[in-house]
């Protein structure tokens, strides 16, 4: 079948326009922002309704969204026309049944899944705003939540979502529960009137209602809560305007510049829905599906039988993380390295494909996909086309091996929620490695001047700053903190050190702010969980360090030597700290007593060190380790521990 485009009008573009945007120039992105918003004004769909419509109107009885229920199972679809029958369903169930004003906030505690969609576009129906919500919050965080949005509707997935939130304090302002699996609580059973999902689904049915005045551009779509790096978290602010100009602005630059390698997406295409729905990423990818009419499944749930679920799906278009990347590269690694001759020549095949990607040829059909790479392209399917990678930093052996394993082309974004997802993308078929592209055509990127670390625009290097037609409107209810971020030109700070090639490519090399983010996507704030380490009876200074290529933290400890001496003493172990900071069952006392503390103060998971570096000498103000207010000179401890860091990250491979 050909494909079918979307909104065709809207995707052409004069010759002049179609130079200016070719160009990779730092010069012309504005020149590039103005040719996109004038394009984007010109674009007829005004919200993400008009947008599913949009592709409603090439795939209506297409499929849209699939499920699969088990193992041995295919998938099971359900036509564009029927989720958007369903979507007014459960609108009017909101807006008539249980009478929600507009522009109330309706919450979505569920894994990926077709009611996720459903219940969102049924919110967009009738001027409703979804706010997600997730198990990694944490419950004084979700509390937080209930208490500034007001939600009295929560849609949850299974009996102990409901058990979870019913203890939260601000759970009293919860007046339905819409629940999808397991026994629904009867009346004298709970406060709250519980709703199976049919049952909701029927009383919409037969209580329709006119829909309310449609959502525009300016209209809020969601409320997406960061998961909180310190303090609470706060609500992003994304407009129906902001979604569509990411989708459109992905689209635009990812055909322009590689119009040889990436076909314009059509209903033919098909994208697997695992990351979760309730972070920006994923989001944006299910506009642009709706956007082209595409189909969209969804995994089981269990990232252990993804796998399976991509050979039954056959996905075209692949969205993933660096975790899941590096772990088939681990495992590829493992398997080559089973014996000499299988590593032999997958270094062969790894080499001569990168050889290949380098001179950007791209294929499936060499020899060393048959001998090497054709059981990872039969692990997802065979039909990936595309594969973009976001949400933190990949390493570039990782880049390369997944252009060379995949076969097609590899792109990697950069950006946060506060940006509506990406703000650069690397370009398709471009070999280099180390940087995250271009700034997409919906922005601009300038880099500001921190002159307390060094860095000078004028250097081509900075605090990367963004402003566009993705920028949030800021935090909800919190404009102390937005304006953290916002200066008074409307550019928005994102705390990242960023650096200019001579392509016009930006590359992250630094943080302005001390968080940073784990290869799996999750922030990690060190100065919080040094402050927890460091009331341990062990521990009298803590240093916490990560790198965004890895999926656990580190620690480099001065031990208090009045502990520490007691301990020795008690072991009949020589009293000298010097000596002591080498011993391995000294080194696993502290460890191990250090992972309780933080236990005890409700530190997850990937809060916690996984490994500490014993150093011997304080750090002090004389040693250029402390500030003359005595905190610390994260640089140079950075300097001082690197290579023992990279040693560490290194054996526990």
């Amino acid at each position: 079948m050909p494909h079918a485009k979307v909104n065709p009008a809207a995707n052409k573009v004069n010759e002049k326009d179609a130079e200016i945007l070719s160009s990779t120039s730092i010069d012309k992105q504005d020149d590039r922002l103005k040719v996109f918003s004038r394009r984007f004004e010109e674009y007829p769909d005004a919200s993400v309704v008009d947008v599913f419509k949009s592709g409603m109107r090439v795939s209506a009885s297409r499929p849209c969204l699939g499920t699969r229920f088990d193992i041995n199972s295919p998938f099971t679809w359900m036509s564009y026309q029927e989720v958007f029958t369903e979507a007014l369903n459960i609108g009017a169930f909101l807006a008539a049944v249980l009478k929600l004003p507009p522009e109330s906030f309706v919450g979505i505690y569920t894994k990926n899944r077709a009611e996720w969609v459903i219940l969102e576009l049924g919110c967009y129906l009738y001027c409703l705003t979804p706010v997600p919500l997730y198990d990694t919050l944490g419950p004084e965080a979700t509390d937080h939540i209930l208490m500034q949005t007001r939600i009295s509707v929560i849609l949850c997935e299974t009996p102990q979502h409901v058990t979870n939130l019913l203890r939260l304090k601000n759970s009293a302002q919860i007046l339905h529960i819409i629940q999808l699996s397991g026994r629904i609580p009867k009346v004298n059973e709970i406060k709250q009137q519980a709703w199976g999902w049919q049952e909701a689904l029927k009383a919409g049915r037969e209580n329709p209602v006119e829909q309310r005045q449609q959502p525009n551009r300016k209209s809020l779509a969601l409320l997406c809560y960061t998961s909180g790096t310190t303090g609470l978290p706060k609500g992003v602010q994304i407009t129906h305007g902001n979604l569509i100009a990411e989708s459109l602005a992905m689209t635009d630059l990812l055909i322009t510049h590689g119009k040889q390698y990436v076909s314009t997406a059509s209903c033919d295409d098909v994208y697997l829905s695992y990351l979760p729905l309730a972070h920006i990423f994923e989001r944006i990818m299910h506009v642009l599906c709706f956007m082209h009419g595409m189909r969209i499944g969804f995994y089981r749930g269990d990232i252990l039988t993804l796998v399976d679920d991509m050979k039954e799906l056959k996905p075209t278009i692949f969205c993933t993380v660096p975790r899941l990347l590096n772990r088939i590269y681990d495992k590829t690694l493992a398997q080559a390295n089973s014996n000499c001759l299988g590593a032999a020549i997958f270094r062969m095949a790894l080499r001569r494909k990168t050889n290949e990607v380098n001179r950007r040829v791209i294929r499936k059909n060499s020899i060393w996909d048959s001998l090497v790479f054709s059981k990872i392209q039969a692990s997802t399917g065979n039909r990936i086309r595309l594969v973009i990678v976001g949400s933190a930093p990949l390493a570039e052996k990782v880049m390369r091996f997944s252009r060379a394993a995949f076969g097609c082309p590899v792109v990697e974004g950069y950006g946060q929620t506060e940006t509506t997802g990406g703000s650069t993308v690397t370009l398709p078929g471009n070999p280099q490695t180390g940087n995250v592209g271009m700034p997409l055509f919906n922005n601009v990127v300038q880099l500001q001047d921190v002159p307390e670390m060094g860095y000078y625009a004028k250097d081509g290097s900075g605090e990367v700053c963004i402003k566009g037609l993705n920028v949030t409107l800021g935090y909800f209810q919190m404009e102390a903190e937005t304006a953290k971020i916002m200066d008074s030109d409307g550019w928005m700070h994102t705390g990242d050190i960023g650096q200019w090639t001579s392509d016009g490519f930006l590359k992250i090399i630094d943080r302005k702010k001390h968080i940073f983010k784990l290869s799996q996507g999750e922030y990690v704030a060190p100065e919080k969980i040094e402050q927890i380490y460091s009331t341990n009876v062990y521990v009298y200074q803590v240093f916490v360090h990560g790198d965004s290529l890895e999926n656990f933290i580190l620690a480099a400890v001065v031990p208090n030597p009045e502990a520490v001496m007691a301990w020795a003493k008690k072991r009949r172990k020589p009293e000298n700290l010097k000596d002591l900071c080498n011993d391995l069952e000294l080194k696993t006392e502290i460890l191990q007593s250090m992972q309780a503390t933080g236990k005890a103060n409700d530190l997850k998971s990937f809060e916690q060190v996984r490994d500490i570096h014993l150093h011997h000498e304080p750090f002090s103000v004389e040693n250029g380790l402390l500030t003359p207010t005595f905190k610390a000179m994260r640089n140079e401890l950075r300097r001082l521990f690197g290579e023992t860091f990279t040693k560490m990250y290194r054996d526990h491979r």
